[in-house]
C-alpha cells in the first residue's frame, strides 16, 4: 500500500519506520533537500514541496492513507495561521481526492478549560489562547470540506482527528533533564494539571486508525493518569537522581521564562485540565503501552 506523510518529524518518522517494516511504500513531503536525502536513506520516497506554496503540492502521490503531522517551525518566517490553517487548506485541496483516509494530528490545546476540569471528545472547545484557537480553526476545515464522520462526501477522503496531549519520549526530554540536573527553577504552577502521551502510544494509535475500522471523527490521545506539574518534575528528578526541582512562580518564573524559554510561563499558566481517554481505550481499542509517566518516563530517559 502507498502511504504519504506530510510533516515527517518526531512522530512521522517513527510511523514511517513502522509502515516500511510492514511492507508499505512510504512517501513524505519536505521542503528541505537535506531532509529529502535523509528520507531516501531511510527508504522513504521524498516529495519536495511546501504546504504554504500550493503550486509545489501538485506532485503529491495518490495514497491509501495520509498522515498529516505538521508542526510549527519557530525559525521559519510563516505565522502559525499560515502554516496550520492556510497550509492545511492548500494540502486538502490536493489530497482529498487522492487518498482514502487522512489521519490528522491536532492538539488538546483546542480545549480552553483552565480550572482542572475533565475533558473528552464531547467537551466544549473554546480556547482562549492563540495556539488553541488556530488548532481549532484548522480542525474546522475538515468539517467545512465534509471529510468527517457521516457528513463525509463519497469520493473524498474520510478524516479522523487525533487530539494529542503533551508528547514525550526518547530525545524529547533533553531540555528539562538538563534544567533539573542543573537545579534551575522551572516555570509554572506546581498544582496545575499536565496531560501527556508517549511517542510509542501515539504511533500505535495512528496504526490502529489505519485499519479496517469504523472510526469516530475525533479521539483524545492522552495517557490514563494526568499529573500535576509538581508531581511530574519530582518524578523526573527522582529518575535522574537529581536534586528535587524548584518551581518558580510569579515574577521569578516570568524573569526565568523571558531569559531562557519565551512564552513558557504563558503556556504553563493556561494549561490546567484533565484529559479523559475513555474513547481511545474502549472504542478504538488502544491498549496503552505507557498508561502513565511512571511506566513511560524511565523508558524515555533510558533511550534519550
Amino acid at each position: 500500500m502507498q502511504k504519504l506523510i506530510i510533516g515527517c518529524g518526531y512522530v512521522g518518522r517513527e510511523v514511517a519506520r513502522r509502515w516500511l517494516e510492514a511492507g508499505h511504500d512510504v512517501a513524505a513531503l519536505t521542503r528541505s533537500e537535506a531532509n529529502a536525502q535523509q528520507f531516501s536513506d531511510l527508504g522513504i520516497q521524498p516529495v519536495l514541496g511546501e504546504i504554504t506554496n500550493p503550486e509545489t503540492l501538485q506532485g503529491l502521490p495518490e495514497s491509501e492513507t495520509v498522515l498529516y503531522a505538521v508542526g510549527f517551525d519557530r525559525s521559519a518566517s510563516q505565522s502559525r495561521r499560515e502554516v496550520y490553517v492556510e497550509g492545511l487548506a492548500h494540502a486538502l485541496s490536493v489530497i482529498k481526492e487522492r487518498t482514502q483516509q487522512i489521519i490528522y494530528l491536532s492538539s488538546t490545546s483546542v480545549y480552553g478549560q483552565t480550572a482542572g476540569e475533565w475533558v473528552d471528545e464531547t467537551s466544549a472547545c473554546k480556547p482562549e489562547r492563540e495556539n488553541g484557537q488556530i488548532c481549532l480553526e484548522a480542525e474546522q476545515l475538515f468539517a467545512q470540506q465534509k471529510l468527517l464522520g457521516e457528513a463525509a462526501v463519497e469520493g473524498n477522503a474520510r478524516a479522523v482527528i487525533l487530539r494529542l496531549a503533551g508528547i514525550y519520549g526518547p530525545g524529547r526530554l533533553l531540555a528539562r533533564m538538563e534544567q533539573i540536573k542543573a537545579g534551575e527553577p522551572l516555570a509554572g504552577r506546581p498544582d496545575a494539571w499536565l496531560n501527556l502521551i508517549h511517542l510509542d502510544d501515539i504511533v500505535q494509535t495512528i496504526l490502529r486508525c489505519d485499519g479496517d475500522l469504523q472510526l469516530a471523527s475525533h479521539y483524545l490521545v492522552s495517557d490514563s493518569r494526568p499529573v500535576t506539574r509538581q508531581e511530574y518534575y519530582e518524578t523526573l528528578a527522582q529518575l535522574l537522581e537529581a536534586p528535587q526541582p524548584r518551581l518558580a512562580t510569579g515574577e521569578a518564573a516570568d524573569v526565568k521564562s523571558k531569559s531562557t524559554r519565551p512564552n513558557s510561563t504563558e503556556r504553563a499558566a493556561g494549561v490546567n485540565k484533565r484529559c479523559n481517554n475513555k474513547r481511545l481505550r474502549e472504542e478504538l481499542g488502544v491498549e496503552l503501552q505507557y498508561p502513565s509517566i511512571w511506566e513511560g518516563l524511565s523508558q524515555a530517559i533510558k533511550n534519550t
